[in-house]
């Protein structure tokens, strides 16, 4: 048992000398929630766009004491809220030293403390139980038991020549740990409906019948459930009561804009500790945000099933192979920064393919020659919001004169900063397409060479300049 730092009370007199009051973990969250919403401290750190939408319902339920469940698509957050609730616990809890659920040193409810706190009275041992340790998960499957969740008799203690009707057999389950805690299930739904049921008996009733023999458990508990809209309409459901007793229904969205969206990105991608000799990978901003753009496409993509959805795990996946790329071809051009580039966008088919559900699989649309239509289209939209095609008048009118530009993964970056500073009007598009990156874009070799990758592919996307493959390069010309 964790203990909490010294001095604190150690025994039930001394606690009941130092003020201690009895209170519910819904008492307690409200009673902090306030104390945020008075200060402006977030609730939820780091999750990113539900300020307006989900966070006030979430407010508004645990101010009004209601459990909670949260529904939406995968990669929505809902496990991550859950686990941030324990925020709004006291760092630490005290509790009967011996007992087995947590139990209020005023109010026992497992035979073990009960015994200890009638046997010692106001010199019952307390322990401090960290807010950490508050907190229990469980993700629901069909072969889950009300023993997991509840409890069994424990062969052990019957062997040792308990009576089956003692109290002292039962081994209690997942949810009598965590009582004066939070208590989260994943997927719902996907809980057998006998299952709830005894789920709901605990919950309400305050009791469970274990093996014939009735318990009674009155658990303070604040419950949270997560469920899939699909799951909670098809493929298995939560039963009325069950829902009823559930007070507040929260409905979870993907990020709505493209800000967001990269935020998250930023925020959640693997980072590894710097290495000497290993090349820093910048990522601009607009290829960040083509990145982004590639997902919202998706979401909105008739051939991809939005039942299922795109996780934003598809951007920060994304992300992390993109940088991965870049990184690879720095080592190999010995360069000592890279950036990635439009033609490491095929590095992406891996790590989206596999995230996402198409609503008919056939050979005339497999999820590749899918997903390359929407990196071309989001490199479309992200050139038309970043520059402007009269702004490239002079870049076009090179070309038209006889330029001719080979890109691709063996050319070095020195030889794009060249063609930056020989083709007019190159360098201030440049400019223009990395305004707002922290730090100054236009200097890094590895972000110009991005950049002009970049103009390139919108300029032929735009229908102004020809592109050519071959030899695993790109050859851009009038």
């Amino acid at each position: 048992m964790a203990l909490a730092p010294h001095p604190q009370p150690a025994t039930l007199r001394q606690l009941l000398d130092a003020g201690y009051r009895q209170r519910t973990v819904k008492q307690e969250l409200r009673t902090n929630l306030l104390g945020r919403l008075a200060t402006g401290d977030a609730i939820f750190p780091g999750v990113v766009g539900y300020s307006e939408t989900v966070l006030p319902a979430v407010e508004n339920a645990i101010l009004a004491g209601q459990d909670l469940v949260f529904l939406g698509e995968r990669g929505q957050a809902k496990t991550r809220m859950a686990r941030l609730l324990v925020g709004l616990l006291e760092e630490w809890l005290p509790i009967v030293d011996g007992g087995e659920l947590n139990d209020d040193p005023l109010a026992p409810i497992s035979p073990a403390a009960r015994a200890i706190a009638e046997e010692r009275g106001p010199d019952t041992p307390i322990a401090w139980l960290p807010r950490d340790r508050r907190y229990g998960e469980k993700l629901a499957t069909p072969d889950i038991t009300i023993a997991d969740l509840i409890g069994e008799v424990d062969p052990v203690r019957v062997a040792e020549g308990r009576y089956l009707s003692d109290e002292l057999t039962i081994h209690f389950g997942l949810i009598p740990h965590c009582n004066r805690g939070i208590f989260a299930i994943n997927e719902l739904p996907d809980l057998a409906e006998r299952i709830q049921v005894g789920l709901l008996n605990i919950l309400e009733e305050r009791d469970v019948q274990i093996r014939g023999f009735t318990i009674r458990l009155p658990l303070d508990l604040f419950v949270v459930a997560s469920a899939n809209p699909e799951d909670y309409t098809s493929r298995g459901r939560i039963i009325t009561p069950l829902k009823d007793r559930l007070g507040s229904q929260i409905r979870t969205h993907y990020p709505r804009s493209l800000d967001h969206e990269v935020l998250i990105m930023e925020q959640e991608h693997l980072r590894f500790p710097d290495e000497e000799g290993v090349p820093a990978v910048t990522v601009p901003g607009f290829m960040a945000e083509a990145l982004a753009e590639l997902t919202h496409l998706a979401r909105r993509a008739p051939e991809i099933s939005q039942r299922s959805g795109v996780s934003v795990r598809v951007s920060v996946a994304n992300l992390e192979v993109l940088r991965a790329a870049a990184l690879k071809r720095a080592i190999r051009l010995g360069e000592t920064a890279g950036a990635p580039r439009v033609s490491d966008l095929g590095a992406v088919l891996a790590s989206t393919a596999g995230k996402i559900e198409l609503e008919s699989v056939g050979e005339e649309a497999p999820e590749e020659r899918i997903v390359e239509r929407l990196i071309t289209k989001s490199i479309y939209a992200t050139f038309n919001r970043r520059l402007s095609l009269d702004e490239l008048d002079e870049v076009v009118a090179a070309f038209e004169g006889g330029l001719v530009l080979e890109t691709g993964d063996q050319i070095p970056s020195r030889n794009y900063v060249r063609w930056m500073r020989e083709t007019p009007g190159l360098a201030e598009a440049v400019r223009r397409l990395t305004a707002g990156d922290p730090g100054d874009g236009a200097e890094s070799p590895a972000v110009v060479a991005s950049a002009v990758e970049f103009v390139l592919e919108g300029l032929h996307l735009q229908r102004r300049i020809n592109k050519e493959r071959g030899g695993g390069r790109l050859v851009y010309r009038r």
